[in-house]
């Protein structure tokens, strides 16, 4: 059975390599594999000897503006707060000045942000993933990418056509999204599709259809979210259940046997155990305000990158409240406090003086007025995975880091 994982492994490597531009493909593999799994191994070498603390890798979120008004999303509808060009460009290299060179860049929505691809060429070094909802991804945006070289765009796809409309909050957004995914294909680009799995997208997105689907359209991988009922317009009766979190965890397991396209999650390491990013450290994000955030969902902090951005890296190093956080969350749950127990955490971030990062300032309200939903903890129901290239992969790319103890 093993061969049989490696092969389907192989036979997606060969797809990509096929229609990939060659420099494309060098920069994925120098700047995104090697450096980065070196980082990673520091990182755990770091963490292991109690050195001070600094992150696997960074998300950042450039600015609170897009051009969706999407239920479920924590950023402000009509927020205006954004990163400068020099804070993004100050935060990156002090990030690489810790020997960090991959970063998540989120919105909103990203292609909005004027200059963003000015960044990317200074720092040709780095590679970044960039969340977006393709519906600004025209072909000379996916042009621009390929003349760059160490961009993956992670095209959000949150359901087919009807659905897509319903939760997107705009019309004919299914098919602005797959002009966008056909863009990066024309380019030869290497990206991936993503999608926020709650109760209403379940049974179109949750299928090897899709997978498929997402294959042919010449995706590279396939990033599966679990719906966190957040922002102003949280639909929380929209959340998975316990069931349905077993369901999808079983899902990714066969799947991956022989799948035609990489599946990601971030949410189980190798056995299946839970894990959340920010209580391992792994990763944290810098929000659209400047704020350093635990996570881009929880929108409370304590610090604040200055005018040049190039303070992050002592941020990090010295924060006590995100320490606190990361101890907290782990003693908590190995799943994610915010679904599980957003009352809690509120009273620990009075507690410690956060202040609202975004535009709306409505944030503590709603985690006072947020319902528990079940989180991807599932205990003894464990589900370890039987594909051996991807326990490799989460074993070298996902660690716990000792957090829980």
């Amino acid at each position: 059975m093993a061969l049989k994982d490696w092969t389907s492994l192989t036979k997606i490597a060969c797809r990509v390599v096929g229609q990939t531009p060659i420099p494309l493909l060098w920069t994925f593999a120098w700047n995104f594999g090697w450096r980065n799994l070196w980082y990673m191994r520091s990182f755990e070498k770091r963490s292991a000897k109690g050195k001070k603390f600094f992150p696997a890798f960074v998300m950042i979120s450039v600015t609170e503006s897009c051009n969706l008004r999407c239920s479920g999303c924590w950023v402000s509808a009509g927020g205006k707060k954004r990163l400068t060009n020099e804070q993004l460009d100050g935060i990156i290299s002090s990030c690489k000045a810790e020997g960090s060179y991959f970063f998540g860049i989120l919105g909103g929505e990203p292609l909005m942000y004027k200059g963003l691809f000015d960044v990317f060429k200074k720092h040709s070094d780095c590679y970044f993933q960039l969340f977006t909802n393709a519906t600004l991804l025209t072909d000379d945006i996916a042009k621009q990418l390929r003349a760059l070289g160490n961009v993956t765009p992670l095209i959000s796809v949150e359901g087919l056509k009807d659905e897509s409309d319903r939760r997107r909050g705009a019309n004919e957004v299914y098919d602005r999204t797959l002009n966008g995914i056909r863009a990066c294909r024309k380019e030869g680009l290497i990206f991936g599709v993503a999608a926020s799995i709650c109760k209403n997208n379940f049974d179109e997105l949750v299928s090897r259809d899709h997978i498929e689907r997402v294959a042919k359209e010449g995706a590279a991988y396939l990033w599966y979210y679990i719906y966190r009922p957040v922002g102003a317009n949280p639909m929380p009766e929209a959340a998975l259940d316990k069931t349905q979190i077993k369901a999808l965890r079983e899902f990714l397991v066969e799947e991956r046997r022989d799948a035609p396209v990489v599946l990601i999650d971030t949410y189980w390491d190798d056995k299946g155990v839970a894990m959340c990013p920010g209580a391992t450290g792994m990763s944290h994000h810098v929000g659209p305000s400047g704020a350093l955030e635990f996570c881009p969902p929880l929108q409370m902090a304590c610090e604040y990158v200055d005018e040049t951005g190039k303070n992050v890296g002592e941020l990090f190093k010295q924060s006590s409240f995100m320490a606190d956080l990361r101890v907290m969350t782990a003693e908590q749950s190995r799943g994610c406090i915010l679904m599980e127990n957003p009352k809690y955490l509120a009273a620990f971030l009075a507690e410690h003086g956060a202040t609202d990062t975004t535009s709306r300032q409505t944030v503590m309200k709603e985690y006072m007025q947020m319902a528990s939903v079940a989180g991807h903890d599932m205990g003894e129901d464990a589900i370890p995975e039987r594909s051996a290239p991807y326990r490799w992969l989460k074993k070298n790319y996902f660690f716990g880091f000792g957090a829980y103890g």
